[in-house]
């Protein structure tokens, strides 16, 4: 059994290890952080632009009765207007990094460089000798 269980916690290690999950993890934590300024930036600057031509600061207000039921579809609208945005935003830094990873790989490779002084006298020594 503890064969197994060492066997388990190497294993555990290698995937842990791999460079996929670290950049996942990264990946995740940065999103986290991303997702708190793209929430600052929809409900603190669009939202109240917004909220001059629908006479309401959030959609997250809006909602309707039902008999005895409230439909707060306000909540629904704003979550989806976060993710358009959020959306909008990451689409928009993909396509800067594409744009900039073309731009690198289409860079001419640099000329090669021409020959050294001692393959210049090599050359010269090696004509000369031809030329007897």
């Amino acid at each position: 059994m503890a064969g197994r269980a060492s066997g388990f916690m190497s294993e555990f290690k290698t995937f842990i290890a791999r460079g996929n999950v670290m950049d996942m993890a990264v990946g995740v934590i940065i999103g986290g952080a991303f997702s708190s300024i793209t929430n600052s930036l929809i409900n603190d600057i669009v939202m109240p632009v917004l909220g001059v031509f629908t006479s309401s600061v959030s959609f997250a207000d809006l909602s309707v009765s039902v008999g005895p039921a409230v439909i707060a579809y306000g909540n629904f609208i704003q979550a989806v207007f976060n993710f358009l945005i959020m959306a909008f935003v990451v689409f928009c830094l993909v396509k800067a990094l594409n744009s900039f990873h073309k731009k690198k790989e289409a860079a001419p490779p640099p000329p090669p460089p021409g020959p050294s002084a001692e393959e210049q006298l090599l050359t010269e020594i090696r004509d000369l000798l031809k030329s007897r």
